[in-house]
């Protein structure tokens, strides 16, 4: 899934363990596109390598605005977004609040 995500030049690709922390997901993976095309493109791309390589398919929100694209894997969440989205909702600090990799000004 990350490799996924760097092939197709996705930016600031941040894993985080949610093991403990939520029910919701085991791993959640945060990335930003640099424009609404790409954030679209880049969720399209992930979901399509999911399906053909282990058989799973993902549900997926936000790909008619670009802004945020959320694909849901049920082990796995991943956000992609747009720079300013993602820097609006910060959703590094929320669940990794003490990590200094993660903090942005």
């Amino acid at each position: 899934m990350l490799d996924s995500l760097e092939r197709d030049k996705a930016e600031e690709i941040v894993p985080i363990p949610l093991s403990g922390k939520s029910e919701m997901a085991d791993y959640m993976v945060i990335a930003s596109g640099r424009s609404s095309r790409q954030v679209i493109a880049l969720a399209e791309k992930l979901s399509e390598r999911l399906k053909a390589e282990l058989g799973r398919a993902c549900r997926m929100e936000g790909k008619d605005t670009g802004d945020w694209v959320l694909i849901d894997c049920g082990d796995v969440v991943v956000h992609i977004f747009r720079p300013e989205v993602r820097e609006f909702y910060q959703l590094e600090k929320m669940w990794l609040p003490g990590d200094p990799a993660t903090s942005r000004t």
